[in-house]
């Protein structure tokens, strides 16, 4: 078994909400496992969860949790959620409780002992907020993972794209992102930017457009080396 610091991973973070970034996480865990690897998939907090008969569920981690193959207890997925679809601090709130900053980043442990490579999904955007004090970045700066930045293949991705990728380039000491992935959110008919957004987006992007993916598509267009985009954490947290 590979020591916790040797597991690589990728952060899959998004333009916003919406873009499909737990989709998009499922065809990259589908993937890799299907290359033999132990994928751990976690998604440190969740909101605008449903009610189940064990209590509330977090349908993003229920597809995460079976795109890789069911691996680890699925109630280690997302070890915190909360039904209000808000912000998770505000979600926390209502129910008279606070996110637990500690276990935000000790749930990735559980992961690191038991998988070959890790895939964490983030809630919102970079500057979506997980407290009155933190955002999604500073989980991805703690995790030190690659970002895998999910963007809708929309009218309004190029600011939306490159606005998230100077937040990424200028956040703490910049974080590193190893692939922009344009995503079909919507069913045909696309509207007229869809014709260009990829071609724009490959111009002007700093970090590599590495892959597109069609609606409700299992695969991206061109295949891509997922596990190669993966990188090792730098230090502990």
């Amino acid at each position: 078994m590979q020591s916790s610091q040797s597991v690589p991973g990728l952060f899959i973070s998004g333009t916003g909400t919406g873009v499909g970034k737990t989709y998009v996480a499922a065809i990259v865990a589908r993937a890799l496992a299907a290359q033999g690897r132990r994928v751990g998939v976690y998604k440190p907090v969740a909101s605008g969860c449903r009610a189940g008969e064990a209590g509330l569920v977090s349908d993003d981690a229920v597809i995460l949790w079976e795109a890789a193959g069911r691996p680890g207890e699925l109630d280690r997925v997302c070890p915190q959620r909360f039904a209000a679809p808000l912000a998770p601090h505000l979600a926390a709130r209502a129910e008279g409780r606070r996110v637990d900053q500690e276990l935000l980043r000790s749930g990735l442990d559980y992961w690191l002992e038991r998988s070959d490579v890790m895939l964490i999904e983030g809630a919102g955007g970079l500057l979506s907020p997980v407290d009155d004090d933190e955002y999604q970045a500073d989980l991805a700066a703690d995790f030190g993972f690659p970002l895998v930045m999910v963007a809708a293949d929309v009218l309004g991705t190029i600011n939306q794209t490159l606005s998230a990728l100077v937040v990424a380039a200028t956040f703490r000491d910049g974080l590193d992102v190893a692939g922009v992935v344009l995503n079909q959110p919507k069913a045909p008919p696309h509207d007229a930017s869809t014709a260009s957004n990829y071609a724009e987006l490959k111009a002007r992007a700093v970090p590599p457009v590495v892959a597109t993916i069609g609606w409700q598509a299992t695969s991206p267009d061109e295949p891509v080396d997922w596990y190669a985009l993966a990188k090792q954490r730098p230090m502990p947290l």
